[in-house]
Order: structure tokens, then sequence, then C-alpha cells
């Protein structure tokens, strides 16, 4: 039986100005619970960033918000539509690009892209594909075997597939891992101009730099949602308080510091230490301690990474069996 058309006053048109508004999201596999509770608020026309450690069920909630998994647990919608009982109407609106390409190795662009058309039921494909292979840049590799490509061209392939359909919303799952830094450049850029079109765009990510390009992010930790807002919120809430130390001698300091009183997270960027917690009096002691020739010390606002290490630290591994 096919699943019920909204009636008028239900319609996605109509409804708030949220593309994912998800409450109590939850799945296990067995006996692990990878997605424990999950709120998402999102609205329609931003870059959201959706960040986390391995294992820590940003794949399954994807899944879940765009119609591939039923959730164990939870309700809300996404782009409107009810995400227990609409997956066919979500699936329909929302392009979803995998974390490891999917497409056919031993066809050209074009033709992996006039089969995907095909998939769609589009009637003008032959226009869509020749649009797509314009817009990403791929018209001139047309005829290139897919399985000849590299990372960031099949990126490129990848993206322009999975936007034949003009859907509403992208769900992009890792798609900048592996590709040079040029390709990941070239590929934001292209969010970005797709998101001033008015698609609505979630991205998962472990790259930093990628995080702060978006509207907004969300960072999962083992199947709890740690921290949802603008990058600039996030940092704040963190009442984390960096100090850097750089010099000869610098790595050596790395270990010397690590649990010691008001050290709470350090690492290494760069050619600098990063040394953070929440105690501000007692991370000025222990620069006073450290205050040695050859290393120079600066306070300095928390990056984005550092919030990260922060809230690791607060999240438990929930895979590890004690």
């Amino acid at each position: 039986m096919s699943e019920p058309e909204l009636a008028p006053e239900l319609a996605p048109e109509l409804a708030p100005e949220l593309a994912i508004d998800v409450r109590g999201l939850t799945k296990s596999f067995g006996k692990l619970k990878v997605v424990d509770n999950v709120d998402i608020a999102m609205p329609r026309g931003q870059v959201w960033g959706f960040l986390g450690p391995n294992g820590s069920g940003k794949t399954t909630t994807i899944r879940m918000l765009c119609g591939l998994l039923r959730p164990d647990a939870g309700e809300g919608t996404c782009l409107g539509y009810d995400i227990l009982k609409q997956s066919r109407q979500i699936k329909n609106n929302v392009g979803y690009m995998t974390q490891k390409f999917s497409y056919w190795e031993d066809l050209s662009i074009r033709e992996n892209l006039e089969f995907v058309a095909n998939l769609y039921g589009l009637k003008n494909r032959h226009e869509v594909v020749d649009q797509a292979l314009e817009t990403l840049g791929l018209a001139s590799r047309a005829k290139q075997l897919a399985g000849t490509l590299s990372g960031g061209w099949k990126q490129r392939l990848a993206l322009a597939a999975c936007t034949l359909h003009s859907p509403k919303m992208l769900m992009l799952d890792e798609p900048t891992a592996g590709v040079d830094p040029q390709a990941r450049r070239d590929f934001w850029d292209q969010i970005h101009r797709l998101s001033s079109q008015g698609l609505t765009v979630l991205v998962s990510t472990h790259y930093m730099d990628e995080a702060e390009r978006c509207d907004q992010i969300v960072y999962i930790a083992y199947g709890k949602l740690m921290a949802q807002g603008r990058v600039e919120d996030i940092i704040t809430q963190s009442g984390l308080y960096t100090f850097i130390a750089e010099g000869t001698g610098v790595r050596d300091l790395m270990e010397r510091l690590r649990g010691e009183a008001g050290a709470d997270h350090v690492a290494y960027f760069g050619n600098a230490l990063h040394v953070s917690g929440s105690d501000l009096a007692g991370l000025r002691d222990l620069v006073a301690r450290h205050a040695v020739a050859g290393i120079t010390w600066r306070q300095e606002r928390p990056n984005l990474e550092d919030v990260f290490i922060h809230l690791m630290g607060q999240s438990k591994d929930n895979s590890v069996r004690t």
C-alpha cells in the first residue's frame, strides 16, 4: 500500500522553517546503543556540520534522518515529513552522499549520471545531466571512466549525482575524506553555492576548518549529543581557557604538563603547545611554574579543536566493555 499524502494543511511548504526537527532519536544494534536520545532542530537553508569521533553515531543518525534507517525511539520531521511514516517522501527530497564512492567505476561520468537520472525517473534526463556536468565542471571529462578518476573528481561526480533530482536537502557523510586540500576547498565552494540557492546541507566531517565554514554545528560523541549551535557560541559556552607555549624544548614540556593541576588538556598543534582547562587561576599558576628560558607563553581564546578535545574528555566510549 502506498504511503498517504499529507493533507493540505500539513504540507511541508507550510511547515515551520525547520529542515530537521527531531526529538529523542535513539538506535541500538544488539546491546550497543549507538544513538542515544538525540534532539536536532536545524533551520532550512543553512549549512550544518555534523562532528564527532569515529563510531560516535553520526552515520547512523544521518541514515535515520533521511529515511534509510528506522529509529528504535524518537519522533520528528525531515523537510516537514514524518521520519517514522513518510520515509519515501524524505528519500525523494534528499540527496545522500555516502562515505565510500558508490557509483559504477566501469561506466563513464555521463553514463553514471544518466543511469542515476533513470533511477529517479527524470523525464528531461539528458538536459539535467548536461546541466550537472557543466555546473560541477565535469563536462570536459564526461566520457572518462569513473574508476580512473582521482578522489576529488569522484567527489564531484558523487555530488552531481545526488543533486540531479533537485533535492531540498543534501546529507553528505564525510564527503572530503581522503582528498587533497584544493579539492576540499573546491567542494566547499560548491556547497556554499548550493546553499545560497536555498538548499539545506548537513555535512559530517573530521576537519575543524570545515566545521568553521558551517552556519552551525552538531557534536555527537558515542551516541550522545554534546553540543549544538554556532561555533563561536559553543566555544564561549565551553568555559575553557587556553594558554599557548612556543619555543625551544616545548615538545618536552608536553609530557611534564599532562596530569598537572589546571591542565585538563594538553595538545600539540603545529609548533605550539595548547594547554586548556576550566580553572583560569590554576592555569596561570601552571604557566608561572613553567616559565623557563626559551619558552614563551600567551593566553588565547580556545579554538574549536581545543573545545572538541574537552568534549571528548567528558564523553564515554560506549563500545568499550567493562
